[in-house]
């Protein structure tokens, strides 16, 4: 099975054993759009976040107390959550209790619950917060806004992690964090109302992207780095088949964690390079440095193989950023410094080693960059 292999079994909803009573399950998708009338870019991200079925009351249960601060109860709800980065850069969140979601066990999955629906294919849905709803429930963990969406997603190209997220590990829900990224190239396109202004998604521009994780826990650290609007700086010229992505941080299996880990792949005009910790005969190695400066987030990540080396340096201004809000399935809200954009830039360094020494295949300019860092409150 290769790095773009596409798997939609990986895709559909994993809340069952005990990831129903303690687990989460969520569809992510971001994207770039175009004000209709003044054509200004504007970047947005929907996503489905399921919790806890098993635990499901009448009314969506939150972990949060009324006052912010942990309750007695464990969270269960479908969460629609959805915002967008630049100055203005906000979250909504919309929950529904289970009794009002319809979900698809298997693939292709499908969640739906009133207006809102997500799909290997769709994604259509609203979402509109207060101020004053958004000030009284601090549990909602969320910003005031409306904004609605009727999208269609063409995911071109996957990054399937191999083993890591197989059908026997999944079925022993071994690791505390499962991630699979069916569309880390996803052609976007439709309409977006935001705050009454409309936006509209041109898939040759949209930059979009759509990926899953599931699991009882979170990582820490987070680190999270896509794009596909990539240009080389040798040519001058646009990578129209190309894309990169990082994720990971420590992830946990067994119980036990691993430090330092990332798991990362260039699809470079149709070639393949990919940097896994999980397979070793690979010679596999990761060595970054995430840092939060005073006016932006920083990723320096360096990854190799034997035959291959990447060398990511991406920022983003943290004026274009928001600090992302989620339960953990325990009911405690442990990351509360995650920063999340989607403007990043940067330059990846590709090599590949002939004759014993490394060799530049292209030094890379990228735009639009999905971007996410953040450790557990210490």
């Amino acid at each position: 099975m290769g790095v773009t292999t596409s798997d939609i079994s990986r895709n559909e909803c994993m809340l069952t054993g005990k990831l129903a009573h303690q687990g989460y399950d969520w569809w992510w998708h971001s994207f770039t759009a175009r004000h209709e009338v003044t054509g200004e870019e504007k970047p947005f991200f929907i996503e489905f976040f399921l919790c806890n079925p098993e635990l499901a009351g009448p009314e969506p249960t939150f972990g949060l107390g009324p006052d912010g601060t942990r309750g007695s109860q464990r969270p269960s709800y479908l969460m629609v959550k959805a915002g967008c980065w630049g100055e203005d850069a906000r979250q909504m969140h919309r929950f529904f209790p289970w009794k009002d979601v319809d979900v698809t066990w298997g693939a292709p999955y499908c969640v739906q619950a009133d207006d809102c629906l997500a799909c290997e294919t769709d994604l259509i849905g609203s979402v509109n917060v207060t101020a004053e709803d958004a000030a009284a429930h601090p549990e909602w963990m969320c910003d005031a806004g409306s904004m609605a969406w009727d999208l269609r997603l063409d995911k071109q190209i996957t990054f399937n992690v191999g083993y890591g997220a197989s059908q026997p590990l999944r079925a022993a829900q071994m690791f505390e964090m499962f991630w699979h990224a069916e569309g880390i190239k996803t052609k976007v396109s439709g309409t977006v109302v935001l705050d009454g202004q409309r936006y509209v998604v041109d898939p040759e521009t949209s930059y979009g992207y759509a990926d899953k994780n599931w699991g009882s826990n979170f990582t820490t650290p987070w680190v999270w780095l896509s794009s596909w609007n990539l240009v080389s700086n040798l040519t001058g010229q646009r990578l129209k088949n190309s894309v990169f992505e990082i994720g990971g941080g420590r992830p946990v299996i067994a119980g036990v964690a691993l430090p330092g880990k990332l798991l990362g792949c260039m699809v470079y005009e149709g070639r393949e390079f990919e940097f896994n910790f999980s397979k070793p005969w690979t010679g596999s190695k990761t060595v970054f440095d995430c840092r939060e400066e005073d006016d932006q987030v920083v990723w320096h990540v360096m990854q190799q193989t034997r035959d291959a080396r990447m060398i990511t340096d991406i920022t983003c201004p943290k004026s274009e950023m928001l600090k992302v809000n989620y339960e953990s399935p325990d009911g405690l809200k442990r990351h509360n410094n995650l920063w999340n954009g989607g403007t990043g830039v940067g330059r990846i360094r590709l090599f590949q080693k002939v004759k014993g020494e490394w060799e530049l295949i292209d030094d890379i300019r990228a735009a639009n960059i999905g971007c996410e860092y953040g450790e557990y409150d210490r």
